[in-house]
């Protein structure tokens, strides 16, 4: 049952990147509803990425990277920002969500367009670290 969580985790870091980015292009029409509901899909669907990720690794344990060469410098660095920055944006997601649920709009802001990058960035990479790993250098 556990192979398919590495793919479920792709599947919903893939998710939160698609519900950051229809809430930036909401938020810059205007569209505070459609901002919201978007960016509270991507903290679900990031919530749910975690605990899938935590209960994967917690049965499974880690999966070793077996490509080689320059694609394995690649592999790490991506891995290494993309763990880094995952560790960082947790609290960041947390106070820029409070501040906009808290209708804090120029707190939320001033948080927001650093939690914005950085977060996509985690989602992004998390997908390309699945792919390496998994598909093109399984």
């Amino acid at each position: 049952m556990t192979e398919y969580l590495p793919t479920l985790n792709a599947c919903l870091n893939s998710a939160s990147a698609v519900f950051l980015l229809l809430g930036r292009f909401a938020i810059a029409r205007g569209d505070r509803k459609l901002h919201k509901r978007s960016m509270i899909s991507a903290v679900t669907v990031s919530v749910l990425f975690l605990v899938s990720y935590l209960t994967f690794h917690a049965i499974h344990g880690s999966t070793r990277f077996t490509g080689v060469g320059p694609v394995r410098t690649l592999y790490f660095t991506i891995l290494t920002t993309h763990t880094i920055l995952a560790a960082a944006i947790v609290p960041m997601v947390i106070v820029t969500l409070r501040r906009g649920l808290a209708a804090k709009f120029a707190l939320h802001k001033a948080i927001a367009r650093w939690t914005f990058p950085i977060w996509l960035y985690v989602s992004v990479t998390g997908v390309i670290v699945y792919f390496m790993l998994y598909h093109w250098y399984a």
